[in-house]
């Protein structure tokens, strides 16, 4: 498909520019007409899904609101084993239906880490929308 050269980083394309922007649209439509009655909260994690979260967003049709988190498990590249969050939620969450945007799910670690925090927080539904998950790991 191609190749992208980030720093000192190559990687190989694997999903094309229209491909993403055809499956936002697909995902806007189905979230829409799933939560229409819920005013979900949509959650961003930072820094990695913002572009991700606002063009999913501006696909949406129903009434929302946007909070973003930003919390780390990584040092450069490598994962570090724990997670801190950096940024964390403000609002209630009682009785809420929460949906988290992240770009990619690597480890599952961070999401985990979410997931607790929300539920803790006694958020009635979480969904995760992600764009990609990482090859190899388990749902």
């Amino acid at each position: 498909m191609g190749v992208v050269k980030i720093k000192d980083k190559t990687f190989e394309t694997s999903i094309s520019e229209s491909q993403i922007k055809q499956r936002l649209k697909e995902l806007g439509s189905q979230i829409s007409a799933d939560l229409k009655d819920d005013n979900p909260l949509f959650m961003a994690v930072l820094n990695g899904s913002f572009i991700f979260a606002a063009d999913l967003l501006r696909e949406g049709t129903i009434p929302c609101e946007v909070t973003f988190v930003k919390v780390a498990s990584y040092e450069g590249t490598a994962s570090t084993g724990k997670v801190k969050q950096l940024i964390g939620v403000n609002q209630d969450l009682t009785g809420r239906t929460v949906v988290i945007v992240e770009d990619i799910i690597e480890s599952g670690l961070t999401m985990r880490s979410i997931l607790n925090e929300l539920y803790d927080r006694h958020a009635e539904r979480v969904l995760i929308c992600t764009l990609t998950m990482k090859p190899g790991l388990s749902r």
